[in-house]
């Protein structure tokens, strides 16, 4: 799946990047709790989608952890992630790798990094005020 056509797809449909506007159109329940130590998850149950989100997180952490179960949801549906991390020796850096590329991809647009590509991955780090290894993610998908 081409991550950055479904987010292009999401974005001119809902004529939004952010998350919290997608999943409203998208029926999506949206639970914040403390979470103490995992910033959010996603769920399937009872044929509800639902995101959890770590209430003690910034409004950008927040942001950032809806757009990223968000692509979980769209991407991994099928996968029990929490139970694969918690139960299995499975690998899940993919999954989680793939819902960081979605959210970023959905944050940043191209415009936005147009405007300075001049910039270092440092320098993008600081304006956006991601971490070094999201932007490098993103990055990768310019254009």
């Amino acid at each position: 799946m081409n991550i950055k056509r479904l987010v292009d797809s999401l974005v001119r449909k809902y004529k939004s990047r952010n998350p919290f506007e997608i999943i409203e159109h998208l029926n999506v329940i949206v639970v914040f709790y403390p979470l103490h130590g995992v910033k959010g998850f996603y769920q399937y149950f009872q044929r509800n989608n639902i995101i959890y989100i770590d209430e003690t997180l910034s409004d950008q952490e927040k942001l950032f952890v809806c757009g990223h179960e968000l692509g979980h949801m769209l991407l991994h549906k099928k996968s029990n992630a929490i139970f694969m991390d918690s139960r299995t020796q499975l690998n899940t850096t993919k999954y989680e790798i793939e819902a960081n590329r979605f959210a970023m991809n959905l944050l940043l647009s191209d415009e936005e990094i147009e405007e300075h590509l001049d910039f270092s991955t440092t320098q993008f780090s600081r304006l956006f005020g991601y971490n070094k290894k999201l932007i490098e993610l993103r990055l990768k998908d310019f254009n």
